[in-house]
C-alpha cells in the first residue's frame, strides 16, 4: 500500500450465481482490470481471505462463503470496474425461464456471442434483458457474467440456453459439450427426400475462412459427422426436413446436405445461388431456413435436476410460416 493510503475492507459474500467456482476465477472477474501476479501477491500477503482464513486462490467457493479484500478504496476503483455494454432495446422470445437458465428463441440475423469488440450479440441482450427485470445487478455483474451455452449460426435460429447462474452455465454448457442433450432442427432444402435416413462422413474446418468441407472418406484433421434426418413435406420440388445431430460439428447440417446435392434454401455460405434466388422471389427468403426448434434435456444433476428429461421447443420463424402454409394448400 502506497504512503497516504487509506486501507478498507471490502466483504463479498458469495451468492448462488457464485458458487461452485475457484477463488482466483471469482477475483479475476472482481479485480478485473489487475493482472493475476496483483491477485496471487495479496492472497500470499493475507489481504484477501475466506472465512477469515488464508488462501492460495484454488479453493471452491461455496454459497454463504466470505471474502474479505483488506485493499485501499483507491487500489479498489482502479482495478474493479463494471463494464455494462449498451444495447438497442429489443423483446427477446423466452422459451422458458428459472433461477438458473434462460431458453431463448433467437431469430436469424442475431449473433450468439460476439465475433468482434462492440458487437451486440445474444449475451448482451441476455444480461440488458436480466438487469431490466432485477434478477441481476451491476454489482452481479463484478464476479459473474451470465453467458449463452451453446451458439448457433449468426442467420440460424432457435433455441438457445443461457446460464443466469454459474452452476446453470457450468451444467447445461457440459451437457453440450457431452452431448447428452438432444437437439432437433428443422430445415427446408431444394430436391425431394421421401425417406428417413442417416448420412456420415467427415468434415474438415478451415479456420481461416471458417468454412467446412465435406469427404465421404477420413483425410488428415478431418473429423467424423453423423446426421439424421426425417421428411415432413414435401413439395415443389423442396423438402421440409426433421434432423437429428448424432455429432455437432461446425455448419454440419448446411455442409452435410450441400455435399449431398440438397442445399439448404438460403444458405449463402454453402447453397445455391439459383435456389437462394427463386426462394427470395417466391417467398421473401433473406436467411438460410434452418431452425433449432427442440432440446430434450437429460438427468442432470443438483441444483438443475428438476430440469432431467423435460423437452422445449421453440415456435417456428416466419420464413418458415411462409412456405408451410403455401404446402398446406397444395396438400
Amino acid at each position: 500500500m502506497k504512503q497516504g493510503e487509506i486501507q478498507t475492507m471490502k466483504t463479498l459474500i458469495v451468492t448462488e450465481k457464485e458458487a461452485g467456482q475457484r477463488l482466483d476465477k471469482l477475483l479475476t472477474k472482481y479485480l478485473n482490470l489487475a493482472g493475476r501476479g496483483f491477485i496471487y501477491k495479496m492472497l500470499r500477503k493475507k489481504n484477501i481471505t475466506v472465512n477469515g482464513k488464508k488462501c492460495d486462490g484454488s479453493e471452491k467457493l461455496s454459497k454463504g462463503d466470505e471474502i474479505k479484500l483488506f485493499l485501499a478504496e483507491e487500489t479498489l476503483q482502479k482495478f474493479s470496474q463494471v463494464q455494462v455494454q449498451k444495447v438497442r432495446d429489443i423483446q427477446l422470445s423466452v422459451i422458458y425461464e428459472d433461477a438458473h437458465i434462460l431458453l431463448i428463441n433467437k431469430p436469424s440475423g442475431m449473433l450468439s456471442q460476439k465475433a468482434k469488440e462492440g458487437d451486440e450479440s445474444l449475451v448482451e441482450y441476455v444480461i440488458d434483458y436480466l438487469l431490466k427485470n432485477g434478477d441481476l445487478s451491476s454489482q452481479d455483474l463484478a464476479t459473474f457474467r451470465p453467458s449463452v451455452c451453446n451458439r448457433l449460426d449468426r442467420n440460424t435460429s432457435g433455441l438457445v440456453a443461457a446460464g443466469k447462474s454459474l452452476p446453470g452455465l457450468q451444467i447445461l454448457s457440459e451437457a453440450f459439450r457431452d452431448r447428452s442433450l438432444h437437439k432437433y432442427y428443422y430445415c427446408v432444402v431444394k430436391g425431394a427426400l421421401k425417406e428417413k435416413r442417416t448420412i456420415s462422413g467427415f468434415l474438415l474446418k478451415d479456420e481461416k475462412t471458417n468454412q467446412v468441407k465435406i469427404f465421404k472418406d477420413q483425410v488428415p484433421e478431418s473429423q467424423p459427422i453423423v446426421t439424421t434426418y426425417e421428411p415432413v413435406s414435401v413439395f415443389d420440388n423442396y423438402t421440409l426436413l426433421r434432423v437429428t445431430l448424432v455429432t455437432g460439428r461446425t455448419h454440419q447440417i448446411r455442409a452435410h446436405f450441400s455435399s449431398i446435392g440438397y442445399p439448404l434454401v438460403g444458405d449463402g455460405k454453402y447453397g445455391d445461388a439459383g435456389v437462394n434466388e427463386e426462394a427470395r422471389r417466391r417467398f421473401g427468403i433473406r436467411h438460410q431456413m434452418l431452425h433449432s426448434f427442440q432440446m430434450e434435456f437429460p438427468d442432470l444433476p443438483e441444483p438443475l435436476s428438476y430440469l432431467s428429461g423435460r423437452m422445449f421447443t421453440a415456435p417456428l420463424p416466419e420464413e418458415f410460416k411462409r412456405i408451410c402454409s403455401e404446402w398446406a394448400t397444395r396438400e
